[in-house]
């Protein structure tokens, strides 16, 4: 990893510390298992999301909302994924 992308990753990692438990924790478990294959796009869409206050970013975890946003739909799945707390259903 070059130092520039790794300075990028850095930077999402930091923002992704949040005040709410139930996002540390998906973001903890996102990053141990998707930060080596995190692409230009994906880094897009998660900075995005990273500009929400956290109760509209775990409304879209949660799936008690929905986004319009294609890319952020694709990364909100990726965190689902990883997810220990939500509930989809």
């Amino acid at each position: 990893m070059n130092e520039e992308r790794k300075a990028r990753i850095n930077r999402l990692k930091w923002h992704c510390r949040r005040a709410l438990l139930e996002l540390d924790l998906v973001f903890d478990r996102f990053w141990e298992r998707h930060e080596g294959d995190l692409d230009a796009q994906g880094e897009a869409a998660l900075e995005s999301l990273l500009e929400l206050q956290d109760h509209e970013l775990w409304a879209l975890v949660s799936g008690r909302e929905v986004t319009d946003d294609p890319q952020q739909a694709a990364m909100i799945e990726r965190l689902r994924e990883v997810s220990p707390l939500a509930n989809f259903e």
